[in-house]
């Protein structure tokens, strides 16, 4: 992983870029940094790249790469297929090489599509003198944008900084509908900036034409988008959602028995149909982490304990069935002596404050105390950061324990007060959500951010002991309910809308993680030089999910726990996991209890003014 930078100058002046970014960006790659410039004073443009390297794979290859012929390459990403990359060979030398054998766009758009893997990169092609750049078909990694009218330069980076005081940014993600050209010589002599779009496309049906208000709302002001002349596009890496609706339209809905529904899954699984469908899920997922956890570099410093003592791979762990499966899977590819770090992030419960004796009223009835679903902390747990997914998460440690008592579990309790939450929030977190606002980015980035810092504690025979994990890889399981209908909004649509109106809003879920999710995810937990991956997103497992009719990956006639993401929670049992199959969904700013420490009558899109700089 890497933080990249380009700043693209259209005027004879130098254009200074911003300390607080280039901060930003070391701390995304703390293993090699490097600026190079193009364009030199006889041009009428020149181009500034900057690289921040994060050694993930083969030999460490320092960025910007410049070829033998002058092309340029900053390069965020990681190959898992499509091309072939030996084990001792790094992604970008692989990447750069193959660009550089590229003549004309098609060739170039023939390599971006075969690749298998999150990336977001920007690329000087000197023959021609041409600027690429953009985003993978999910948006899995972050690319921002800005032009400054005022200097005419385009800014294009991995992170950037939100200024201070309430006034509108500039900045906007680069939307991950395609790849974008400029043609510096033309842009130069017209002074102004036009992006030429080549979009991913479905057997020729390019994914531009229904997400143009998007594309056109986020094109940085002064700037200006047109699809390429030549109707060239990119191969979409996935298939396209299976639309079928049931042939029987009045479904008999399913009431559950008496009997826990952890034997409702049995049964389920029981069928072969289910069975096969399962298996079938188990492999796509098993080898989607395998990609993602094996061949891992690991440093080891002279007063560091072994390789063997110290984990390179963490989960974002709830306990809740999403990071259970990835721990279950994980375990399977992770050499047995190595052991995997479980983050669990927790918010002090806010204890409420007690009514005075003279204001309550005589003969009434107190309320109980509150327990862990609600405001305060109950005064029979042991402890204020006994949230609701700090109890799953040691649930679902002894699963774990339990499908492989060999495995050393390093289930980090991550706690965080509220002083500490303000404190990291303005000095850290509001620059890396940025440029999204609401509530729900707030809560959820600010949760991310400290449960991937990895700093807290673990208890092993003894009292709980400090603890910062180690893992460069942080496995998350984002893009599980997306696809298999696991948020409450769902079966509130096939209330409404059945089978057809629940496809909709699957196809939309799908289609806006890039800007709503992934991009600020992978800024909050790359400031910390670790790298998000995401298994639920891997392309053959979204291929194979939207190859299913929605029916085969959930089933919400069934009850909540059972229903939504059927076919993941089969999938669980099939493991060997056992109560964390039937967990219903708790989002995390709830499960974490961030979203109860501070103001508590907001909406989740609001505009959060706690991100607001000083």
């Amino acid at each position: 992983m890497c933080g990249i930078f380009c700043l693209l100058s259209l005027s004879a002046a130098r254009c200074a870029w911003s300390e607080a970014v280039h901060e930003r960006l070391k701390r995304r790659g703390p293993d090699s940094s490097q600026d190079v410039t193009v364009g030199g004073t006889d041009a009428c443009y020149r181009c500034l790249f900057s690289a921040h390297v994060l050694h993930m794979k083969g030999l460490l290859t320092p960025q910007p790469v410049q070829d033998h012929t002058g092309n340029v390459l900053v390069w965020n990403g990681e190959i898992f297929g499509g091309l072939p990359v030996m084990p001792e060979e790094n992604d970008t030398a692989v990447v750069s090489q193959r660009l550089s054998s590229c003549d004309g766009p098609s060739d170039i758009l023939s390599v971006l599509s075969t690749l298998r893997g999150p990336w977001a990169f920007v690329y000087h092609q000197k023959a021609g003198d041409y600027l690429w750049f953009g985003r993978d078909f999910l948006g899995r990694r972050s690319l921002l944008w800005t032009f400054d009218a005022e200097v005419n330069a385009l800014t294009l980076t991995s992170v950037a900084a939100r200024e201070s005081g309430p006034t509108q940014s500039s900045w906007q993600e680069v939307p991950a509908v395609g790849v974008y050209r400029v043609d510096l010589k033309a842009v130069a002599e017209a002074g102004c900036v036009t992006f030429e779009v080549y979009p991913w496309a479905h057997g020729g049906r390019d994914l531009v034409s229904r997400n143009s208000p998007a594309v056109l709302e986020s094109v940085p002001s002064g700037c200006t988008a047109v699809m390429n002349r030549s109707g060239l596009v990119l191969t979409s890496p996935v298939c396209p959602l299976n639309t079928s609706i049931p042939k029987l339209s009045d479904e008999e809905e399913i009431h559950p028995n008496s009997h826990s529904h952890v034997t409702d899954l049995e049964q389920l699984l029981a069928s072969k149909e289910n069975n096969d469908e399962v298996n079938r899920l188990t492999y796509v997922l098993s080898e989607a982490v395998r990609r993602r956890v094996q061949s891992l570099p690991f440093k080891v410093q002279d007063d560091s304990p072994s390789p063997d003592e110290l984990a390179s791979v963490a989960i974002l762990f709830s306990g809740g069935l999403d990071s259970m499966i990835l721990a279950a899977l994980a375990d399977r590819h992770i050499p047995a002596h190595q052991p995997i770090d479980l983050l669990n992030v927790a918010f002090k419960l806010q204890v409420p404050k007690k009514p005075k004796e003279s204001a309550r009223r005589p003969g009434k009835r107190q309320n109980k105390p509150t327990d862990c679903k609600g405001d305060g902390a109950d005064p029979q747990t042991s402890s204020p950061f006994d949230v609701p997914d700090r109890i799953t998460g040691k649930a679902g440690l002894g699963e774990l324990r339990d499908l492989n008592p060999e495995r050393r579990w390093n289930f980090v309790e991550i706690d965080v007060t509220k002083e500490e939450l303000q404190k990291m929030r303005q000095e850290r977190v509001c620059h890396l959500v940025h440029p999204l606002e609401t509530v729900l980015d707030d809560s959820i980035g600010c949760a991310v951010w400290f449960a991937a810092r990895g700093i807290g504690y673990v208890t092993g025979h003894g009292d709980p002991r400090p603890f910062t994990s180690s893992a460069k890889v942080v496995l998350t399981g984002i893009g599980a309910d997306e696809q298999l209908a696991g948020y409450s909004r769902h079966r509130v649509r096939f209330t409404a809308s059945g089978h057809e109106g629940l496809i909709q809003e699957l196809e939309m879920e799908l289609g806006r993680i890039p800007s709503r999710n992934l991009g600020r995810d992978d800024r909050v937990i790359g400031d910390h030089g670790k790298e998000a991956r995401f298994p639920y997103l891997d392309e053959d497992v979204v291929s194979h999910l939207n190859s299913l009719p929605v029916w085969e990956k959930a089933d919400l006639s069934l009850p909540r726990g059972v229903g939504e993401k059927l076919l993941l929670r089969l999938t669980a049992k099939r493991l060997g996991l056992g109560q964390s199959a039937v967990l219903p969904k708790r989002a995390m700013q709830f499960g974490s209890r961030i979203a109860k420490m501070e103001a508590r009558h907001e909406k989740a899109s609001d505009r959060c003014t706690r991100l607001l700089t000083e």
